[in-house]
C-alpha cells in the first residue's frame, strides 16, 4: 500500500476508485465498503484509494475534550487497511482552515485534480466539507459536472450492518470484549513498550511487564483483567493482563500489566502488542499480597483453560 501524506506529491493512480472516511477501528462496516472498492477495482482494472484525515477531526475541532478516544493509532489503521488490501492511503493533514473547506472545494481540489477520482463509493449518511455540508445528495446532483462515477452504499446495507465505532469504543468501556470482537471482525489490539514497572508482581510469583501505551488518544479497555494474547518481534503467547490502579497496593495511576505464561525473558524496551479475548472481572481491592496472589492463579488458571492449555 502507498501512503500519500503531501498531495502535491501524488503520483498517477491508475483508475482510482475511491472512498473518504477516517475508518476509525477499520472495522466490518469499514471492511464492507473496502471489499467493495475492492470489486469494481478488479472489475476496471483500477487501483483502490482512501481518502482519511489524520489527526482525528475530532481531536482538532474539540481539542478541549480531553476524553476522545480512538480505536486505531495512525500506525495501526495503515496496518489494517494494508491487510485489507488497499492500494493507496490518502491521508491529509485535518487542521482548523482545513475544516473550512467547501464540499464542492474539496471534490474539485482534491478527489478530481489531486487524485484522478474515476469512481467514488460513498455511504448515504456520509458527510464532508466545511460544516459537514456535503454528503450523496450533493454529489449525485453535481455528478455530470464532476465527471466521475458515483455508487451509494445504501441506508439498508449501513444500517442492517448495525457496526458503528461509538458501539465499539462502548463496548471495550464495559468490558464487553464479545460484542467488540464481533463489530471488528477480530481481537481488540492494543501497542505499547515494556518499561520497568514496581516489580510487585515477580516477587508473588507472577512476573509482569509494565506496558506504556504512547497515544493519549487510544482507547484503553476497561479496567480489570483480561485473556490476552501477545506479540512481540516474531513470537507471540498466551496471558492474562491486568488494566487498573492497583487497589490492593494503594496504587494512584492507571497500569497496564501483562503476566505471559511461561516466559522469563527480558522485555524492556520492546514493543509488544496486546490482542484481547476475554474479560475475567473487574479490578478489586484484596486484603492482602497472599489473597491478591490467590486470585491471579485463579486468573490464570481461568486464562489457559480458555487457551486450552495444562498447568504445568
Amino acid at each position: 500500500m502507498q501512503i500519500h501524506q503531501d498531495l502535491d506529491r501524488i503520483t498517477r493512480i491508475h483508475h482510482p476508485v475511491v472512498t473518504i472516511g477516517t475508518f476509525d477501528g477499520v472495522h466490518l462496516g469499514h471492511q464492507k465498503i473496502l471489499n467493495r472498492l475492492g470489486e469494481i477495482a478488479k472489475d476496471i482494472d483500477g487501483e483502490t484509494v482512501l481518502v482519511s484525515f489524520w489527526p482525528h477531526p475530532r481531536m482538532v475541532l474539540n481539542p478541549d475534550n480531553h476524553n476522545i478516544r480512538l480505536l486505531s493509532t495512525f500506525e495501526e489503521k495503515i496496518d489494517l487497511l494494508n491487510e485489507q488490501g488497499i492500494h493507496h492511503l490518502v491521508s491529509i493533514p485535518f487542521t482548523k482552515s482545513f475544516s473550512q473547506t467547501s464540499s464542492q472545494q474539496f471534490v474539485e481540489d482534491i478527489l478530481i485534480k489531486k487524485i484522478g477520482t474515476e469512481k467514488l463509493v460513498i455511504g448515504y449518511d456520509h458527510r464532508f466539507g466545511r460544516g459537514r455540508e456535503g454528503g450523496f445528495e450533493h454529489l449525485k446532483a453535481n455528478q455530470d459536472k464532476y465527471g466521475f462515477e458515483l455508487e451509494e452504499i445504501s441506508r439498508q446495507d449501513i444500517d442492517n450492518n448495525g457496526v458503528s465505532s461509538t458501539k465499539i469504543r462502548n463496548a471495550l468501556e464495559t468490558g464487553d470484549l464479545s460484542t467488540a470482537k464481533s463489530f471488528l471482525g477480530r481481537p481488540y489490539e492494543l501497542r505499547g513498550i515494556v518499561v520497568k514497572g514496581q516489580q510487585i508482581g515477580r516477587s508473588i510469583g507472577f512476573p509482569t511487564a509494565n506496558i506504556s501505551v504512547p497515544h493519549p488518544y487510544k482507547l484503553i479497555p476497561m479496567d480489570g483483567v483480561y485473556v490476552v494474547e501477545v506479540e512481540w518481534e516474531d513470537v507471540r503467547r498466551e496471558g492474562v493482563m491486568n488494566i487498573g490502579k492497583r487497589p490492593t497496593l494503594n496504587g494512584q495511576n492507571q497500569t497496564v500489566e501483562v503476566h505471559v505464561f511461561d516466559f522469563e525473558g527480558n522485555l524492556y524496551g520492546k514493543p509488544l502488542k496486546v490482542y484481547f479475548h476475554q474479560f475475567l472481572r473487574g479490578e478489586k481491592k484484596f486484603e492482602s499480597l497472599e489473597s491478591l496472589k490467590s486470585q491471579i492463579e485463579k486468573d490464570k488458571l481461568a486464562a489457559m483453560s480458555f487457551f486450552n492449555l495444562k498447568p504445568k
